[in-house]
């Protein structure tokens, strides 16, 4: 399960990626997002995609919680969930830039690191949601946030190699981006990268 990710890809890139982009973000800094955290996210805004950023964790399902805190779920899999299929419709919908992944190689062992093999530019396929109260922290109380997280889908044989039961949704071409954004049916993007597309490398970049 991808629990951290590194991104490098500049604010200007992005503008130039997805069409129409406004840029609601403020001040990107790149490097490693871990849970909870605040990341760029592009997600759909009423006069087009806006960059913006959010929290690194959609809300859990209330039968998983044993106490009033809520860390939050990083990684989506069973999209028939009740409680996923509320946040699958278009309006939920964002693309989480990325420059390369992580997937932890075992206890004690660090993390094996992935990017594009091509270089190219990638997407998480996200979902979000707006405006949500609950204890991240319990030392904060109550806080109110715009959230996110990504599908998983089976591992490519890259990934499979590492993590043998998941890997990230990742979104490669325009085509593909603005399908996402626009409402296709999460199921059809649902689907591992081929094999060979991915390189394995030892640092993030």
């Amino acid at each position: 399960m991808c629990n951290l990710y590194n991104v490098t890809t500049t604010q200007e890139a992005m503008i130039r990626l997805v069409a129409g982009l406004t840029d609601r973000a403020v001040n990107l800094q790149s490097g490693r997002i871990y849970p909870d955290q605040l990341a760029p996210i592009i997600r759909n805004g009423e006069s087009g995609p806006e960059l913006v950023k959010a929290r690194w964790g959609m809300p859990s399902p209330r039968s998983v919680l044993k106490t009033e805190r809520d860390p939050g779920v990083t990684n989506i899999r069973n999209l028939s969930s009740p409680h996923w299929r509320r946040w699958l419709g278009r309006e939920h919908r964002c693309l989480v830039p990325l420059t390369s992944f992580s997937e932890p190689r075992g206890k004690g062992q660090g993390f094996q690191w992935f990017a594009p093999a091509d270089g190219g530019p990638i997407f998480f396929a996200g979902i979000e949601t707006r405006g949500w109260t609950s204890v991240r922290k319990v030392k904060d109380g109550e806080t109110t946030d715009d959230l996110f997280g990504f599908l998983t889908s089976a591992p490519n044989a890259e990934v499979g190699t590492i993590h043998p039961k998941a890997m990230p949704v990742i979104l490669t071409t325009a085509d593909e981006w603005n399908a996402w954004l626009g409402g296709i049916a999460a199921a059809e993007l649902q689907r591992p990268l081929p094999d060979g597309t991915l390189r394995l490398i030892e640092d993030p970049i």
